[in-house]
Formats: C-alpha cells, sequence, structure tokens
C-alpha cells in the first residue's frame, strides 16, 4: 500500500476525498487505528489518516455539551470530563486490549462504530449521545447536521445514521456531544453462584424494580477469577453484578434494598467506588477475553434471551460467554472452529430474534463468514442505495460491513 493520506484541515480532506473519487482510489478511514482488526478486511489503496482532527475544541459543562475533533483520543475526553465531575454517560469501550491495539480509542471512533457500554440499559446507546457532526461525504462534499444543543431539529436525523456507519458513508472530523454530571456515589451488589437462568431472573427483577440499576452483569465462575478486582476473582463462584449510582443517601437504600431483595440466592458482596468502577471498566472492554486467540463474538438479544441461547449452543459448541446489560448483550468466545461457529450460532441467535457480530477473529475468516448479521433483503437494499447516496463511487471503507457496501 503507498503512503497515507494525511490531511491537516477540511479543505485538505475534501481535496484528499476527491482524489480518491477521481481515480476510484479506495481509502480507510482512520482515527487512533483501535479498529483496524474489526468489520471485514478491505482492499484499499491508501489509508486516510484522520488524525490531525483531534482536541476539544469547545466544551461548555454548564450547557452540558462537548465539541471535539473526531480523532480525539478517548481519554483526554474523559480527563477534561473528570475534571469538571461529568462524563460520557453512553459509558464508551475501549476494545484496544482485545485488538492488541491499546490506547488509541477515540471518540469519532465509538460514535462511527455506536459503541456503548454497560450504562446501555439506562442511559441508551452512543448515537443518542450524537447532537452534531461535520463530515464530508464519499461525493468529496462537506456537510453538517445536528448542532450544539440538546434540543435541535434540523430535518433528517443524521447522527442517527451516521453513528453505526462505520465510516462507510463519510469522514467524521468534528462531533458535539451530550455529557451528563458524574454520579456521587457507585456501589455493586455483587450475588454468588448463580447459573445463567437464575441470572437472567435475577437481571428480570432487579430491572422491574424501583432501584434504578445502571448496570447488571453475570461472570460465570471461570471467568470472574479472570477479573482484577479481588472480591470478584475469589469469589470461587459465579458473579451476578447490580450497579447503582447517584448521590449517597440514595445510593445506600438502593444497594441495601437490593442486598435484602437477593438475599436468599446466594452470597452478596458489595464493591464500593474504585472497586465498583474497575469492575465495570472490565465489564465494558470485554476484559475477561483480552489476551485471549479465541474468536469472539457480541451478540444483541431480548434480554431474557440469553439463557436459552447458551442452551441451545451447548454441545454444539465449544465457548464461553457473560452477560451485559442485564442479560440483553452476551459476549461469546469460541474455540478453534472454521467459520468461528458462525453457522451455529447465527442459527440459534436468530430464533432469539437477536444479531451476532463477529468482534474479533483472523483475517481470513472474517473475509469469509458475514462479520454483521447479514440484514433482511429490504434493509440490504436500503444500505445499498444509502450507500449509493453518500458514496456513489464506494471509496470510503469499501465492503467494511459488508461485502459491495
Amino acid at each position: 500500500m503507498e503512503q497515507a493520506l494525511k490531511p491537516g484541515t477540511v479543505d485538505e480532506l475534501v481535496q484528499a476525498i476527491e482524489w480518491a473519487v477521481a481515480g476510484v482510489h479506495p481509502v480507510e478511514l482512520i482515527g487512533g487505528g483501535s479498529k483496524l482488526a474489526m468489520g471485514r478486511p478491505m482492499q484499499v489503496d491508501r489509508t486516510l489518516d484522520l488524525s490531525a482532527f483531534s482536541g476539544i475544541l469547545e466544551y461548555e459543562p454548564e450547557e452540558l455539551v462537548l465539541t471535539a475533533g473526531a480523532a480525539t483520543p478517548l481519554a483526554e475526553i474523559e480527563v477534561a470530563l473528570d475534571e469538571k465531575e461529568q462524563m460520557l454517560a453512553f459509558e464508551p469501550p475501549d476494545y484496544g486490549a482485545l485488538l492488541g491495539a491499546e490506547g488509541g480509542a477515540t471518540l469519532g471512533g465509538v460514535l462511527a462504530c455506536n459503541l456503548s457500554g454497560p450504562r446501555r440499559i439506562k442511559s441508551g446507546a452512543a448515537r443518542d449521545h450524537l447532537l452534531g457532526f461535520h463530515a464530508v461525504s464519499g461525493r468529496a462534499e462537506p456537510f453538517k447536521a445536528g448542532g450544539k444543543v440538546v434540543k435541535n431539529v434540523t430535518g433528517y436525523d443524521l447522527c442517527k445514521l451516521l453513528a453505526g456507519s462505520w465510516g462507510t458513508l463519510a469522514a467524521l472530523h468534528e462531533v458535539s456531544i451530550k455529557v451528563m454530571p458524574a454520579p456521587e456515589r457507585i456501589r455493586t451488589v455483587l450475588v454468588g453462584g448463580l447459573d445463567a437462568e437464575g441470572a437472567n431472573a435475577a437481571f428480570e427483577k432487579a430491572m422491574a424494580s424501583p432501584h434504578d440499576v445502571s448496570g447488571a452483569a453475570h461472570l460465570p465462575a471461570a471467568l470472574a477469577a479472570r477479573s482484577q478486582v479481588s472480591y470478584v476473582a475469589e469469589a470461587g463462584a459465579s458473579v451476578t453484578a447490580f450497579r447503582v449510582e447517584g448521590i449517597g443517601p440514595s445510593v445506600e437504600a438502593r444497594s441495601e434494598a437490593l442486598r435484602g431483595m437477593f438475599a436468599s440466592l446466594g452470597d452478596i458482596e458489595e464493591l464500593h467506588s474504585m472497586n465498583s468502577r474497575r469492575f465495570w471498566c472490565e465489564i465494558r472492554d470485554a476484559a475477561p477475553f483480552a489476551g485471549d486467540a479465541r474468536a469472539l463474538w457480541r451478540i444483541s438479544l431480548p434480554p431474557t434471551s440469553g439463557a436459552r441461547l447458551i442452551a441451545a449452543l451447548q454441545g454444539r459448541l465449544v465457548s464461553e460467554s457473560y452477560f451485559d446489560w442485564a442479560g440483553g448483550l452476551v459476549w461469546l468466545a469460541v474455540a478453534a472452529a472454521e467459520d468461528a461457529g458462525a453457522e451455529v450460532l447465527r442459527d440459534a441467535v436468530r430464533e432469539e430474534g437477536g444479531h451476532a457480530t463477529l468482534l474479533r477473529a483472523p483475517g481470513d475468516i472474517r473475509a469469509m463468514v458475514p462479520v454483521f448479521q447479514p440484514p433482511a433483503p429490504a434493509i440490504a437494499q436500503l444500505s445499498a442505495r444509502l450507500k449509493e447516496s453518500f458514496d456513489p463511487t464506494g471509496v470510503l471503507n469499501p465492503g467494511r460491513m459488508y461485502a459491495g457496501v
């Protein structure tokens, strides 16, 4: 591959894409480079390095709005927010350790891929926090959508469209996001010894309660033992976790209520502040599977379906898994299989009304197996029309999500 294109201004970004369009030179968009091993492998002529579009451009804590270059490292954003006791409520994950590219996660990257952490069940997805953006389409046309205020209506909601498009429609270079006050206190109630079915029942009970749970996850014993949090690693059993956040007295009352609710199910423990944050970072970043060579699937399901899915796969796939999003997200690592278990897994996921993404696998498997859930014909046609509209020559991340798109 020839030398990367590295524009330093918006005009240079437009010129780079004009060059790509004129010669039909496909390019791969790169910000921090932490997600190069995600999605389908691509055949491109150049990389389009967007790392120059970095830095916080405007931050108004009183208005709960931050504007930054799309390639701004997440770590830089989080430091600025911590100083004002604020946060990104969608809890963006950093999969660098999973993919061997630590430290490269960027704000634009998590928004382009619509990646959300454990607080998804309470605060919504990444796309729900994207207020506005500036980008350049595959037609080499600069455009913008949304704005810098929480209440903003500007016609078509292109923020929802670009979030989750994986760089196949436009090159983001500036984004505005909604931020939220950080909680004063965090506690996590741990219930030991539940199986997958018992954990799903506990999730259902907790989420139906008035205790405003902001995180609900389940680790089987073998994965709990890999935690860096001693209370979890030394439990010697599975761990089912429930997080509550907010002002001190409220958190204390709700955590006590949850302890009482689950006292009859198993051993009860509680994590405070630092240990609680560390545990949920592990859940967020799929840390139990970091440094692991197995293919890794990220499966979204109706929350009550996780235990049935795991039961359906027993005896058909050699795998390990854990639950997040109150059972609505299953992380599943598959031992050696030619197709990463795709045929068996997707049949089982389809039965439960979910969808599965192959988040990590060798390039030859990702080239052979659909990485993203194959869409229904009508959705596939709509996706192709959108690609044609934004990127008619197919120069931006071609085939990253689906072949030919």
